[in-house]
């Protein structure tokens, strides 16, 4: 029988790993700070009564650009794990990816309206285009979520298969609707609406953050509540209506929570591919099926792996920084050859 990694084991080593992830992320970039006065500073921030000597210049970079960046970092990650997690209980399959359900497409469909419509119009606001642009993509993701469950839906039964279909289409759908914006858009819309595409967490601002922060608070609260109902969708639907799980219901709230989740993370930090996909994976080989823990130790394990995603984005090729969509694709399309690999043999 394979050696899995204890609970208590693999949380304490993901947890400092996080830590560990922060720490770096505060501290290094274009301007890179000493590690002791990062967290001088950073302890600072939070309240405590820290001498100031020589930290004004860390405190500001932290402040205005650095935290809300990693903050935003953790929260996308942590979201994109937990709905990567949801869509591979309720579709029974631990390859299925959060944007099989359309929303990934939806949020591109709705930035691409923002970005091009706007360009039409003369541009946006600048006050108002960031939000504007993120509640595009927001609504446009829940939008493509909610038609695909109707389409799946059936004598008031949800059929799995006709719903990943109908997902598969979308996504393919919402492609081509994103292609056509780009061939109509000039040549600096199509710059911004190609780097929203590639995903990046530059930008990041607290006005962007709060709302990502309340949704992924949700997600994380409300995921790990369903860890016995996912357990027992493992072994099938009619096993688990056996066991008392309202299934109907379940996938309702599994649909809804990723199209919320993957919706507002989409909005606030464009695509990024792979790690709803990669992070569930490589918690199940270490732990176990157990939702009980596959859930909150990929909620840790996806904020880690965004947050070096990001730095690798920002050190490669300083002072240049490479959309975080790149890094996480050169990260996950291994892995997944990995898998089919590992499959085969």
């Amino acid at each position: 029988m394979k050696q899995r990694v204890r609970p208590r084991t693999l949380f304490v080593c993901l947890s400092l790993l996080c830590l560990l992830a922060v720490w770096l992320s505060l501290a290094l970039g274009p301007v890179s700070l000493p590690l002791f006065d990062t967290l001088r500073a950073g302890l600072r921030l939070l309240g405590l009564p820290i001498a100031a000597d020589g930290l004004q210049q860390a405190e500001m970079i932290l402040g205005q650009i650095r935290l809300p960046r990693t903050l935003l970092g953790l929260a996308v990650g942590a979201v994109l794990a937990l709905s990567g997690v949801a869509m591979q209980g309720l579709f029974r399959n631990p390859l299925a990816d959060p944007g099989l359900v359309g929303v990934a497409a939806g949020a591109a469909v709705g930035a691409a309206v923002a970005i091009v419509g706007g360009s039409w119009l003369g541009g946006l606001p600048d006050m108002l285009a960031p939000y504007l642009l993120s509640l595009c993509a927001f609504i446009g993701g829940l939008g493509v979520t909610a038609l695909v469950y109707r389409l799946g839906r059936r004598d008031g039964q949800t059929n799995v298969a006709t719903m990943l279909l109908a997902g598969v289409a979308m996504t393919a759908l919402g492609g081509a609707a994103v292609g056509l914006f780009s061939y109509l858009a000039d040549d600096a819309t199509l710059r911004t609406l190609t780097f929203w595409n590639l995903g990046s967490l530059n930008g990041a601002s607290y006005q962007r953050l709060w709302p990502l922060l309340v949704v992924a608070a949700g997600v994380a609260v409300w995921l790990p509540r369903r860890a016995k109902a996912l357990n027992a969708m493992l072994l099938g639907e009619s096993e688990a209506r056996h066991l008392g799980i309202d299934v109907e219901r379940l996938k309702r709230e599994l649909v809804f929570c990723t199209a919320l989740g993957v919706g507002a993370a989409v909005a606030a930090a464009g695509l990024i591919g792979f790690i709803g996909l990669v992070v569930p994976h490589l918690v199940r080989l270490l732990a176990g099926p157990d939702h009980r823990v596959v859930l909150p130790a990929s909620l840790l394990a996806g904020g880690v792996l965004m947050l070096f995603a990001d730095l690798a984005a920002r050190l490669l090729l300083a002072p240049a920084e490479l959309p975080i969509g790149i890094v996480t694709a050169f990260i996950g399309a291994p892995f997944f050859l990995f898998l089919l690999i590992r499959g085969r043999s």
